[in-house]
């Protein structure tokens, strides 16, 4: 297809002249069905990148997304295009019994379906997709960092996504194809090789970007005391509370407490996490977005997918154990290109005056043991095959535990139901947290730009060497 043709449709749907560095050129990589890797920050217009090769074709874009949010702001970001050419769905499960057979039964009127892993995997939509005359041109996966994230933690569906495009294609007619691709805005070297891996994408066309903010102005914290972590948290907001900005914290339990302790010094805020009913999220994120609400107090659920252009500063209340994840969080701000502000708070490095930080990280990783302790249980009564439908009647938590289990090698999907065993068990911990939070450690800890810090870890290392952005507070010189 040839380029003329594409602008052409992207004025006429979108209203836009031309594209922005790289999308026409992924676009044209999913035209000549190729997999496609795509690693660009936010507000570069990913979604475009799937969105206009699916208007151009004739079947089903199935996009495979993390959060009901995220695929609701899209939906409806689509509904407001001219002529509504695009015709998008979405299922989830706070959808009703009736809402949902009807998109089922009417999927081949779609141009886009926009699914969460759980869902694609339900024995009643697989149903419907394995139908040989539901045509399916593409299998995009959004926010593609989750899998490595969430994939054996506590979204295990997303470690069988790698089998669905051959377990599609033989029901689909001889010569039908199915292209993958995955885009998310950070992905260090390791997170994209697992992506690459986990999906099975065959010789991808990579699109990766430099993660630098020029506009965002990174600093960090030490704190010495609980109390002065939430006395510096108190000042800052009471600074910027009339500009938009966002709290991140770690549990439910803390967003609570200190929603409740900022409301008590006057401000005004709301906590938000995954333990609120939709209703109520809904409700927060439409108030910060439409300027009612400037400050939430948040958990990982938030962010995705919520685009609000001005937020002018993110806090750490308490950094999360990934480098990419606080990335991510900390890159919700400035989507204008305007200044913002990225504060993380820290403990102090030895752990015996503010120890929380470390108590978390010690925590979390205990949980992580035990989850392979278990998964190693649960791996030697397996079967060499199985079938997850009949074992979750036999091992309520078996899903988990094969998400590990496949995460470390130890067995493979054959199809999205079908598992067999690769080898025996021997201790293969992957990505394991200590290495990961050790990295997170590094950049609090580091004496150089913190840009510089970051493009090295991301795999920009010719961009990194002598980089000092000139912004953050070690090239400032503050303390």
């Amino acid at each position: 297809m040839d380029r003329q043709t594409i602008i052409s449709t992207l004025l006429e749907v979108w209203s836009y002249s031309d594209f922005r560095p790289p999308q026409f050129e992924v676009i044209t990589s999913l035209l000549a069905e190729q997999d496609t890797l795509v690693v660009m920050p936010t507000g570069g217009g990913k979604s475009l990148c799937f969105q206009l090769p699916a208007l151009l074709q004739s079947g089903l874009t199935i996009v495979v997304s993390p959060l009901i949010a995220l695929m609701e702001n899209q939906v409806q970001q689509l509904e407001q295009l001219q002529n509504r050419q695009l015709k998008a769905c979405l299922l989830h499960s706070q959808q009703s019994k009736s809402d949902r057979r009807s998109i089922l039964g009417n999927l081949n009127q779609f141009k886009l379906l926009y699914i969460a892993p759980e869902t694609l995997l339900s024995p009643p939509v697989w149903q419907k997709l394995i139908q040989p005359d539901l045509e399916i041109n593409y299998l995009v996966v959004d926010e593609a960092h989750c899998l490595v994230q969430w994939g054996a933690t506590f979204r295990p569906s997303y470690t069988r996504l790698g089998a669905i495009r051959n377990s599609l294609l033989t029901h689909k007619p001889t010569g039908s194809k199915l292209t993958l691709a995955a885009f998310t805005a950070t992905a260090d070297p390791l997170t994209q090789r697992k992506i690459t891996q986990s999906l099975g994408l065959k010789k991808p066309q990579r699109f990766v970007f430099s993660p630098y903010r020029s506009n965002l102005n990174l600093q960090v914290q030490t704190i010495w005391t609980p109390r002065q972590r939430k006395n510096k948290t108190l000042h800052f907001a009471q600074q910027h509370q009339k500009q938009a900005g966002l709290i991140y914290v770690q549990s439910r339990r803390t967003s609570e407490e200190l929603a409740a302790y900022l409301q008590a010094q006057q401000l005004k805020v709301a906590a938000y996490h995954a333990g609120l009913l939709s209703s109520r999220k809904r409700a927060i994120e439409l108030d910060w977005l439409r300027g009612k609400l400037p400050i939430v107090i948040c958990t990982s659920a938030f962010g995705m997918g919520i685009d609000k252009k001005n937020c002018r500063w993110v806090l750490h209340y308490q950094v999360p154990g990934l480098l990419a994840e606080y990335i991510q969080e900390v890159g919700r701000s400035g989507r204008d290109g305007n200044l913002a502000d990225g504060l993380a708070l820290a403990s102090e490095p030895t752990g015996l005056l503010e120890p929380s930080d470390q108590q978390r990280i010690k925590f979390r990783q205990k949980q992580l043991q035990q989850q392979n302790l278990k998964a190693h249980k649960i791996f030697a009564q397996l079967p060499n095959r199985g079938n997850i439908l009949e074992m979750r009647q036999q091992i309520p938590e078996i899903d988990l535990s094969l998400g590990v289990l496949q995460n470390q090698g130890l067995i493979r999907w054959q199809d999205p139901w079908h598992f067999q065993k690769k080898s025996n068990l021997v201790k293969k911990t992957g990505l394991s947290l200590q290495s990961t939070s050790s990295q997170m450690s590094k950049f609090l800890s580091t004496k150089t730009c913190r840009w510089r810090f970051i493009l090295s870890a991301f795999g920009f290392q010719q961009q990194a060497q002598n980089f000092n952005c000139g912004h953050c507070d070690r090239c400032l010189g503050k303390k």
